[in-house]
């Protein structure tokens, strides 16, 4: 359904990215944010399925060279250590915003933006330094527990798994602490629960639906045909 393209930084940086058009009626747009391992089948099919309902996603590459090919498996052990020393590089997403706010400027409105573990922690930090989005949804972000003293500009929303064995509970009762009034909804799972490696049917279908009720209620109701 969905394709490849090109796209730059406000300063002329080339990227790709993944874009599945809207199949029904705008809702509005989606940046979807990766994992650490990139734009995967996973994320492609998950883009797929959120253009079906009437969303325009575009999920931005954010650390790979702009010529780059997109994964072909959804995980690659043999190249984690390569892909964890990229994201730490990168602050955990800090240096990747550039490219998230090229993909928001994409989009028409309302643009909301989701992300998965190091897309978690990235799309936290959107929601506070990006400029654009009307909603964010931040699926196991390990690393939001670094940046919890910064504050979203927009209504966003958390997910984490109670076992999972990366991010402990004791982090997520520190986002708790320093955000007490920002929804934060724990899961009988572990990490991953959205993607194949550690799919949780049950939570991956409650997490989507509040995250699409999140971006409904932010003015994501379906247009008029």
């Amino acid at each position: 359904m969905g394709q490849r393209i090109a796209l730059a930084t406000r300063d002329g940086a080339p990227f790709a990215a993944y874009q599945a058009p809207p199949q029904e009626a705008r809702r509005g747009g989606i940046v979807m944010l990766h994992a650490i391992w990139g734009v995967t089948p996973h994320i492609r099919q998950l883009s797929d399925s959120l253009a079906e309902q009437g969303y325009e996603v575009i999920a931005p590459s954010l650390m790979d060279a702009a010529d780059a090919d997109f994964p072909i498996e959804d995980t690659t052990p043999a190249i984690l250590d390569a892909r964890m020393a990229m994201g730490q590089a990168t602050g955990w997403g800090v240096s990747t915003l550039p490219r998230v706010q090229a993909a928001i400027d994409a989009l028409d409105g309302p643009v909301f933006a989701m992300g998965f573990c190091y897309g978690g922690t990235t799309a936290w930090l959107a929601a506070c330094r990006c400029e654009g989005l009307a909603a964010v949804s931040a699926f196991y972000g390990g690393d939001i527990v670094a940046y919890r003293d910064e504050t979203p500009k927009v209504p966003t929303i958390l997910h984490f798994g109670k076992t999972d064995s990366l991010i402990p509970m004791t982090d997520v009762e520190a986002i708790r602490d320093a955000h007490p009034d920002l929804p934060i909804y724990p899961y009988d799972a572990g990490h991953a629960f959205v993607a194949p490696s550690g799919h949780h049917p049950d939570s991956a279908r409650l997490a989507l639906l509040r995250t699409l009720q999140l971006f409904q209620r932010s003015g994501g109701s379906k247009a008029e045909a």
